[in-house]
């Protein structure tokens, strides 16, 4: 068996790799990379940035040290967050032109804007890009692609009728070891599949808090709730941890499923399609006193695809020890063969049970992904070509769509048939209000 080196990779040391992020203090200024005049004006891919948080502000520096982009416009609900935002902007081109906004779509609204940036919590995911489709625009959107499963049918809808360019920020897409990893399996070197492991991360977060504050005078935390339930404020619902609050996100299992499930679907060639069956098996909350978070601490389900193959999806811990023995580390993605043989890839690791697959030349012939391994570059390149980019919105919405189908299952205790040519319950249509939730307010799909 062949093994890479141990390593222990990070997100933000992933990300930062595979050039899907590079955080704020990387943000180069223009001089200094001598790229003041890297394109005419009318050669610039014009974007615009909607969220300013954390991962938003890495992507936004990747854009930004590309050549041939401009950032000249940034919305945010948090004033002080889209301030800053606005200053490294500033300070990287030496002027003070880049517009801020309050509301998406005013932004989304400018002609002048050719792609934008998504980097908003899940809940708002879908009705940012939607916006941008119908206004022309171009868009990168981090994963999870959307909130809930008919979110996602919506959106691809909206790209597909618009004709545009999208990119889901599954940047593990763009790694090479994933890629080789996907590119044995897609080719047949490893043989009949008939079972994957995905395993995701442990538990989530619990907090007992007695009061709930008033939301600070810089946020406007109506907006910020949009379209979800309503849900009273509180720090440390905001930030990072809002993905512990189903309302806004879908804790540990729908933040990763876009990474690790989406490999399975990759590696598969499943961007299209779904699984025909699926099992609830899991979805616990933590036990200790916690009143601020409802995410599953723990989570398992099964889905079956056709053909017969089968896929487990669970928390690292609650991984069978067939996953434990062969994969040696705690998350990734398990491909088991009908013969016994099997690949586990994650990020830093690649392993095979027959190690001549390690070193296996491809043939001419072989199904090849791209070669580019920067994200965001991978994105702007297919601005220009409008060439489909390595992660497009039907691959994000058929990933995300395995968490969504997952949590069903798991919160009814429920098994039941899926169709995934028309993404509806076949035999238990009550089953497909579930597929999305009312809106609140003003906010709507249409």
């Amino acid at each position: 068996m062949h093994q890479n080196k141990k390593t222990t990779v990070s997100r933000r040391a992933f990300v930062a790799a595979t050039g899907a992020a590079i955080a704020a203090p990387y943000i180069i200024p223009a001089a200094a990379l001598g790229r003041e005049g890297n394109a005419a004006p009318s050669e610039r891919i014009v974007i615009g940035v909607i969220g300013t948080g954390g991962q938003s502000r890495g992507l936004t520096g990747n854009a930004l040290n590309q050549r041939g982009t401009q950032v000249v416009a940034l919305c945010d609900v948090n004033a002080n967050t889209l301030a800053n935002a606005k200053r490294q902007i500033d300070e990287f081109y030496g002027n003070e032109d880049c517009q801020t906004y309050g509301d998406f779509r005013e932004l989304c609204a400018r002609d002048d804007i050719d792609a934008v940036i998504v980097g908003t919590p899940d809940h708002w995911h879908a009705l940012n890009c939607i916006e941008a489709a119908k206004n022309g625009k171009d868009i990168y959107c981090e994963k999870p692609l959307t909130w809930s499963l008919g979110e996602g049918r919506a959106l691809v809808k909206a790209v597909q009728d618009n004709q545009r360019v999208f990119q889901v920020g599954s940047q593990q897409r763009s790694d090479n070891r994933f890629k080789r990893g996907c590119e044995l399996v897609r080719n047949g070197y490893l043989g009949q599949i008939k079972h994957i492991y995905v395993s995701l991360p442990d538990y989530g977060n619990h907090i007992w808090v007695d009061e709930f504050p008033a939301p600070p005078e810089h946020l406007d935390w109506e907006f910020y709730v949009g379209p979800a339930t309503w849900t009273p404020f509180h720090p440390r619902r905001y930030d990072w941890d809002w993905r512990w609050w189903m309302a806004f996100g879908g804790g540990q299992m729908m933040d990763w499923i876009g990474h690790h499930g989406d490999i399975a679907h990759m590696a598969m060639g499943w961007d299209n399609t779904g699984p025909i069956r699926v099992k609830g098996i899991r979805w616990e909350m933590l036990n200790e006193r916690n009143n601020l978070y409802d995410a599953p601490a723990r989570y398992h389900f099964e889905c079956e695809y056709e053909g017969g193959i089968t896929m487990t999806v669970a928390n690292a811990s609650d991984m069978p020890e067939e996953f434990k023995a062969a994969a040696g580390g705690r998350l990734g993605t398990h491909f088991i063969a009908t013969s016994g043989e099997w690949i586990y890839v994650d990020r830093g690791e690649l392993r095979a049970s027959n190690e001549e697959l390690m070193e296996l030349q491809f043939k001419d012939s072989d199904f090849r992904f791209r070669r580019e391994h920067n994200h965001v570059r991978d994105f702007l390149d297919c601005v220009r070509s409008r060439e489909e980019t390595s992660a497009p919105v039907n691959a994000g919405h058929r990933s995300a769509s395995i968490g969504h189908l997952g949590q069903i299952a798991c919160e009814l205790d429920a098994t039941f048939e899926w169709d995934p040519e028309t993404e509806t319950f076949p035999n238990e249509p009550s089953l497909n209000g579930l597929l999305t939730r009312k809106y609140r307010g003003e906010w709507t799909l249409e």
